[in-house]
């Protein structure tokens, strides 16, 4: 499938509960844009919340489902256990005393393939990391934000698949999606796509005696996938049915257009387009700054607006 490319990550999303604590942690202390706050399409009633650089470029998006009063979920096979961000390789030791003057426990640095790794869980126990790269990757970090730029977070690095077995998860990386197996270390295995480096990595931990994952708070929901446009996404689509996956219809986000299906170990996957973007309905200067409905949920506003917690934002 030479004319298409997955060029890395679009985005990822997880499910938190109170989503106050979320706003707080990933403006404040990692010093994330809040780029959209609108609803969960699927769900209208609860925030889905939109985190990246100053314009949420595909590949430093980071979405959250909150869902205030949902169980903590539990991290094992079938999910994304570990997501890893960026920073440049001179910001270990800041982020290490920034994490701990917030109160934030850290472990490391560890070394894994190399690159220096440093660990921690946010507010609802997601499992986070930050790993050290020469080259950080292509993306910036916010300008704005309460992170010095020379230290900011730069998007995402990896993330880590806990799998029974990876062979038929990898099969699927390596002869379906077009990445390349690069190292082995133990039990976990390491893949690229395109250009590779920061933003363009998955590790598969083959964790065959680890009991299934449980989807709620403070898990991974999905990871999306990077593709040029409507018509890439279309071949895309047609390129996984024709292997046998099953693939949903289109559905429209608003500010992309995504496509859905599992992967062998049970990984909900998305490809989603980088078009149209977040400032299609409020400009930059404003992005996050009010609650934004897609035209079809337009009429239900006042009765949204009543049952979503107030949230207090940065500037607040």
């Amino acid at each position: 499938m030479t004319e298409n490319v997955i060029a890395g990550f679009h985005h990822l999303t997880a499910i938190v509960g109170n989503p106050q604590q979320n706003l707080d942690f990933y403006t404040h202390v990692l010093g994330q844009r809040l780029v959209k706050q609108t609803v969960n399409f699927d769900d209208p009633e609860s925030y889905h919340l939109y985190y990246g650089d100053e314009v949420g470029t595909p590949g430093t998006i980071m979405t959250f489902f909150a869902w205030p009063d949902a169980p903590r979920g539990r991290r094992g096979t079938g999910q994304i256990v570990a997501i890893a961000f960026s920073i440049p390789a001179t910001a270990l030791d800041y982020w290490i005393e920034r994490l701990t003057h917030h109160g934030v426990a850290t472990t490391g640095p560890t070394t894994r393939f190399n690159e220096q790794v440093i660990a921690f869980l946010d507010p609802h126990g997601l499992a986070l990391e930050l790993v050290a790269h020469q080259d950080p990757g292509p993306h910036t970090g916010w300008k704005q934000g309460p992170v010095p730029e020379q230290h900011a977070i730069r998007g995402f690095s990896s993330i880590t698949l806990s799998e029974k077995q990876h062979e038929q998860t990898a099969t699927l990386l390596t002869e379906v999606l077009g990445f390349r197996a690069l190292q082995q270390e133990g039990n976990r295995f390491r893949y690229e796509v395109g250009a590779g480096g920061p933003g363009a990595t998955v590790d598969v931990l083959q964790q065959p005696d680890l009991p299934p994952g449980h989807i709620a708070v403070g898990t991974v929901h999905h990871v999306a996938w990077r593709t040029e446009d409507d018509a890439h996404q279309l071949n895309w689509q047609q390129h996984l049915l024709t292997y046998g996956y099953e693939v949903t219809p289109v559905r429209d986000r608003q500010y992309f257009h995504s496509i859905y299906f599992d992967e062998p170990g049970g990984v909900l996957f998305e490809i989603a387009t980088d078009p149209p973007g977040f400032s299609i309905d409020e400009p930059v200067e404003q992005l996050g700054t009010h609650l934004k409905l897609p035209p079809w949920l337009e009429p239900r506003r006042l009765e949204l607006e009543q049952s979503l917690l107030p949230l207090h934002l940065p500037e607040d």
